[in-house]
């Protein structure tokens, strides 16, 4: 946290100290510029001194916290204005009637004449030049500081809802994914215990161990890219129950060291490719080809299947890419490319990121 970050978290955890702080230093500031060595001078100074002040926060106030707050809504503002107007005025007076009734008694020597209430009133010339101007323009100053940490406040408030908004929708995208993968295991598994398969069993083992994966590992915005890795042997090892010799599946992975990545989204790639390259490939040898590589932090992760219908594939799979681009744009924005191409033989996702742009554990 910077010292801009503490001084803001401070005042607005002890506002009134904060408060007190900042009109002390004030006081401080303008009293040691004024003094004098004699006793009687060095009375005045602080009486004019605290009279200013006084005057200054009670006009600080007015603007900041009766006047701005107003004007900042999207109301009618003639009465704002004219109540700034009025209390402007109104201070002004009181600041003078205080120093020509009150101050001027205690710090000028002898006899003097005191103009009278209705010329105080009337003297509206005087009133701007030699009291408005001068009380408001050090109230000026604390509305200006006011308004930089209010500003801070809400920009910093935005930017948390936005953050907030952006984990919420990642959290949905996901929840749209693992029912999509679950449906599909489970239709497999279903189908083998049809037949009285005697790898029934062992399909739900491995099943098990994806969904402790699934539900206790991935739900955090960035996992070890080895968790990765085995998962999806595992989902290689579950689909391969379901097909005999004629699937041929290839997984090569080579990682320069363990950093972290997604989750789910190249278990999603890898579930596309078997959907619509095994399933849906009838012919006599269909094969998906993975390849996932990680040197000097560039993750570059490729698979391509066999098909016979790209429409078929084109159509069926645009949800679950498109489920993928929207991940990759909340967690990667910038730092991804993400592509997919087609021939009447295979369809082929290629997804390069660039892992150093980004603040992860390894």
């Amino acid at each position: 946290m910077s010292p801009f970050e503490k001084l803001i978290s401070f005042a607005s955890a002890y506002r009134i100290t904060a408060h007190v702080i900042f009109w002390t230093a004030i006081f401080i500031m303008f009293f040691t510029t004024n003094t004098s060595s004699d006793p009687h001078e060095l009375r005045v100074d602080v009486l004019y001194t605290l009279y200013y002040e006084v005057f200054s926060i009670t006009a600080a106030y007015f603007l900041s916290y009766r006047i701005l707050p107003r004007l900042m809504t999207p109301q009618n503002h003639s009465w704002v204005w004219a109540e700034l107007i009025i209390g402007s005025y109104l201070i002004s007076v009181i600041a003078r009637i205080v120093m020509i009734y009150y101050l001027e008694t205690f710090v000028r020597k002898g006899d003097f004449n005191q103009e009278p209430i209705s010329e105080i009133l009337t003297d509206i010339p005087t009133l701007i030049g030699a009291y408005l101007l001068h009380i408001f323009s050090l109230s000026l100053f604390f509305v200006f500081i006011k308004l930089i940490k209010d500003q801070y406040i809400i920009q910093k408030r935005s930017l948390l809802l936005e953050k907030q908004k952006a984990e919420t929708e990642l959290k949905i995208l996901k929840a749209q994914l693992n029912p999509h993968f679950l449906f599909n295991t489970l239709n497999n598994i279903y189908s083998l215990s049809i037949i009285n398969s005697p790898i029934t069993s062992q399909s739900i083992a491995v099943l098990s161990e994806i969904l402790d994966c699934i539900l206790y590992r991935c739900s955090s915005t960035y996992v070890p890219i080895s968790q990765e890795i085995t998962l999806i042997d595992n989902y290689i090892s579950l689909e391969k129950l379901r097909y005999d010799e004629r699937l041929s599946v290839t997984f090569n992975h080579h990682t320069d060291q363990n950093r972290s990545i997604a989750p789910l989204i190249l278990l999603s790639l890898v579930e596309n490719a078997f959907k619509h390259g095994a399933g849906e490939d009838v012919g006599s040898s269909p094969r998906i080809e993975i390849d996932l590589k990680l040197l000097n932090n560039n993750f570059e992760f490729t698979i391509r299947n066999s098909i016979n219908n790209i429409e078929s594939e084109v159509e069926s799979g645009k949800i679950g890419l498109n489920n993928i681009t929207q991940q990759l744009d909340k967690i990667y924005p910038g730092n991804y490319t993400f592509n997919v191409t087609k021939t009447d033989a295979d369809f082929t996702a290629q997804l390069k990121i660039n892992l150093t742009a980004n603040n992860l554990a390894s």
